[in-house]
């Protein structure tokens, strides 16, 4: 039979009752004839309240143990969906990382996958069992415990997909496509039908959390054909990337924001003092996603605190004495598209560019615009941009205000 590889993330399985849907649909799935292998995340908020707790020890945890602490949450949800199969009828087997031979590097936090030996998920499959498999996880060449960083179980299943040759890939989650921008934060954002591997590269690094970056460059490398899914409507159209270009015409194809964003600013924009400055983060371990220029003429370094526990404190230890000021609260937002090639993009874009006086930077290549802007204003230029784009409502209007989060 044919191997499909369904991947559930935490809103998915937040809780016992989620867990059961989630397993009716996949024996749903083997019933029309399919080996299926579903890989989990962590249940809801488990990851961040783990977090937390090593947080109360420790603000800046070791990493090792951070893997140690962190993997426990995926690992209880496959346990539970195993059992809430069994329940059903339908033999399974929970396996974590290391069981289903996922070998990484000996990276703790953010650790590649080097190579997998999927030989016991085939000979469970062949058993009849459905496997189910800890996301986020593998095992280094010393045998140690590692996770793959935020958004990992997306490359699990992509990658487990691949070794085993799967017929196709499912990422389920709340939110059942891919959209121009986040629908919790922009109401009338568009539906995606299919979007190519490079454009969702593109989303994805920019911080578009329907899937992760690092699964995406797998099915790339491998050929394989993603497709996002609603847990709550499966019957709903989602999204499918994969190499064929899209058919529509599509200058701009989203905007994506990221909060939770650290800049490092420098003064001026001398490059001997970037260079140094540079040289102390490298060794410490600290390499910026991005590095900007601010209106002023200063650069900026921007690091993302998901990738980094403890992220400000590292900061500022590690620079120390220099003359570089660590400034938290930041957040980014890119349009993605293809700017080089259209004028007519970068005409609506620029009067909007132009009146959003709290950006602190812009980061313009061939194929995104990123503004740097405070945190608390990254769904008011998330929206502003969208009209732009896609000309819903006034381009450049400030947005709703309010003390809370439009979503994530």
């Amino acid at each position: 039979m044919a191997i499909q590889v369904l991947k559930f993330g935490g809103s998915s399985v937040v809780d016992i009752d989620h867990i059961r849907r989630v397993a009716e649909l996949v024996v749903a799935r083997r019933r029309e004839g399919h080996d299926v292998v579903a890989v989990v995340s962590a249940m809801g908020k488990t990851t961040d309240e783990l977090l937390a707790l090593a947080q109360q020890i420790n603000p800046v945890p070791s990493t090792r143990e951070l893997d140690m602490l962190l993997t426990v949450g995926e690992r209880t949800t496959t346990a539970l969906l195993a059992m809430a199969l069994q329940q059903l009828g339908q033999p399974a087997i929970s396996l974590t990382g290391s069981q289903c031979g996922i070998l990484t590097n000996a990276s703790h936090s953010h650790a590649r996958i080097i190579e997998i030996r999927p030989f016991r998920v085939l000979d469970e499959l062949e058993a009849g069992q459905v496997v189910v498999v800890a996301g986020y996880q593998g095992t280094s060449y010393k045998r140690e415990i590692t996770t793959l960083g935020r958004g990992g179980s997306d490359t699990t299943a992509v990658a487990l997909a691949a070794a085993l040759n799967a017929e196709r890939c499912e990422i389920y989650s709340d939110i059942e496509a891919v959209y121009t921008a986040d629908p919790k934060v922009v109401l009338d954002a568009r539906r995606l039908a299919e979007v190519t591997y490079e454009q969702m590269l593109d989303l994805s690094r920019h911080g578009a959390k329907v899937l992760n970056a690092e699964a995406i460059e797998f099915a790339r490398r491998a050929g394989i054909a993603v497709y996002t899914r609603s847990t709550f409507r499966p019957d709903l159209p989602g999204t499918v990337i994969r190499s064929n270009p899209p058919r529509e015409s599509r200058p701009a194809t989203g905007v994506a924001g990221r909060k939770g964003v650290v800049g490092v600013e420098m003064a001026s924009r001398d490059g001997t003092a970037l260079a140094d400055v540079m040289a102390l983060l490298s060794r410490c371990g600290l390499v910026p996603d991005f590095v900007t220029v601010g209106p002023s003429g200063g650069a900026w370094l921007l690091f993302s605190e998901a990738a980094n526990v403890g992220l400000a404190g590292l900061l500022e230890s590690a620079l120390a004495g220099t003359s570089a000021r660590v400034t938290p609260g930041l957040g980014l937002v890119t349009v993605v598209g293809d700017v080089a090639a259209h004028e007519d993009l970068r005409t609506r874009l620029l009067p909007c560019l132009q009146g959003m006086s709290q950006a602190k930077g812009m980061l313009v290549s061939p194929t995104a615009v990123t503004l740097v802007v405070p945190e608390d204003r990254v769904d008011e230029a998330t929206r502003a941009l969208h009209a732009a784009c896609f000309g819903t409502g006034d381009p450049c209007a400030p947005g709703p205000q309010s003390g809370g989060r439009a979503g994530s």
